[in-house]
């Protein structure tokens, strides 16, 4: 059981100690050879505030990777799509593909309607030709080709890609900066800024926050403190509190 609503989490296998990786997500190698895996609960277009996301480390991957085709194999006919949701006829849907190509396409170009393409590859170099000029993508890069752009793609061997289509509104970077929100005179104001409000370095002074344990603080007529414990109560007759000029009654 963790404790703490929408609050950051992590457990792991006590069989497996070091299993869950420090200061990372995603190794190039994984404790015990475990597989990375993020499940994301929304978009990655979502303010950061509300990013909900959690790292898995599994024994097995999720499916074998495709196998590169030894035949000729192009751009467009490597396609293979792997998962989506909604529907682009509604402007409103997602899908996820992988494709497997080895040589480059010919006299030929592409282009989407139903949404954007952001091209993630994996292995192998991609030069994408578009009518805006040419992009050289290697694995470690993304690249992105917009809905309605033609674009012819040449490879110089076997190359896997992942590509994930969006469509509805064109895709953009989460806001990176901080939102400042100011209660004055009981309305909230908001104001942005491109960097953290807590880079301070060093500061000396006497108005500052502060916190107080109040299990160190006695309320009136409590006995928690300051008031010697009878092993065998007090007997009738005795008291433990005592008003003003009131005798204390006899304890024996």
């Amino acid at each position: 059981y963790l404790s703490g609503f929408g609050s950051e989490f992590s457990s792991e296998d006590p069989r497996k100690p070091g299993a869950l990786p420090e200061g990372q997500n995603s190794p190039q190698r994984c404790p015990y050879g475990l597989y990375a895996e993020q499940l994301s609960g929304t978009a990655f277009t979502a303010p950061r505030h509300e990013n909900k996301r959690s790292w898995l480390y599994r024994c097995k991957s999720r499916w074998l990777p495709f196998d590169i085709p030894s035949s000729p194999v192009d751009f467009v006919g490597g396609l293979h799509t792997v998962c989506g949701a909604g529907d682009p006829r509604s402007r409103h849907g997602i899908a996820i593909h992988v494709f497997l190509c080895n040589e480059s396409m010919k006299n030929s170009a592409f282009y989407n309607s139903d949404g954007d393409f952001l091209i993630v590859p994996q292995q192998g170099f991609l030069k994408i030709t578009t009518e805006f000029g040419m992009m050289q993508v290697a694995p470690n890069e993304i690249a992105v080709v917009q809905q309605g752009m033609r674009f012819t793609v040449s490879v110089d061997g076997p190359t896997r890609t992942h590509r994930s289509e969006r469509s509805g509104q064109p895709k953009r970077l989460p806001d990176a900066g901080f939102k400042i929100i100011n209660k004055y005179q009981g309305t909230l104001f908001v104001a942005e800024q491109g960097h953290s409000p807590f880079d301070v370095v060093a500061w000396h002074g006497n108005y500052v926050p502060y916190k107080y344990d109040l299990g160190k603080f006695m309320v009136i007529n409590a006995v928690l403190y300051d008031h010697c414990a009878k092993e065998g109560g007090f007997l009738p007759g005795g008291a433990s509190l005592h008003s003003m000029m009131t005798p204390h009654g006899p304890d024996d």
